[in-house]
């Protein structure tokens, strides 16, 4: 299989496989009007199989979202089909409108206008609570 380079955006590497898909969702690049490709079960020396996601285009991420999907995850910006950043991501303190929270009496879930936010509870375990209310993110 060939997958073309890109000449100027953003290549989301050592993505754990079979995460591809729910980063592709949460960062809702199937509303991008550019090239996007999702690459799936790629043979890696490091982690045995991997995915990787290229966008021809040079937009924002949300580190945030990549970070709580997998924080071994490194962002490549290209410029003129060169790599000029390249960026580790670590597991965000703070997510604001990635998840939403569970408890039917949370605030967050009778307040429209509220955000959801959850912060980090046990960075060791990946566990994310409700600012509001503390219940646990599953």
């Amino acid at each position: 299989m060939k997958v073309d380079s890109i000449k100027n955006g953003i290549v989301i590497d050592h993505i754990t496989a079979g995460k591809g898909m729910e980063i592709y969702s949460l960062l809702g690049l199937d509303q991008l009007e550019c090239s996007v490709a999702l690459i799936r079960n790629v043979p890696s020396r490091k982690m045995g199989k991997k995915d990787i996601i290229k966008i021809d285009a040079d937009i924002v991420i949300d580190t945030a979202i990549l970070g709580f999907v997998d924080p071994d995850i490194t962002v490549n910006i290209i410029k003129d089909n060169k790599i000029i950043d390249k960026k580790t991501i670590e597991l965000p303190e703070k997510l604001v409108d990635v998840l939403k929270c569970k408890n039917p009496r949370c605030i967050s879930m009778t307040e429209q206008e509220l955000s959801h936010i959850f912060t980090l509870a046990d960075r060791e375990n990946r566990v994310y609570r409700c600012l509001y209310c503390e219940t646990k993110a599953k």
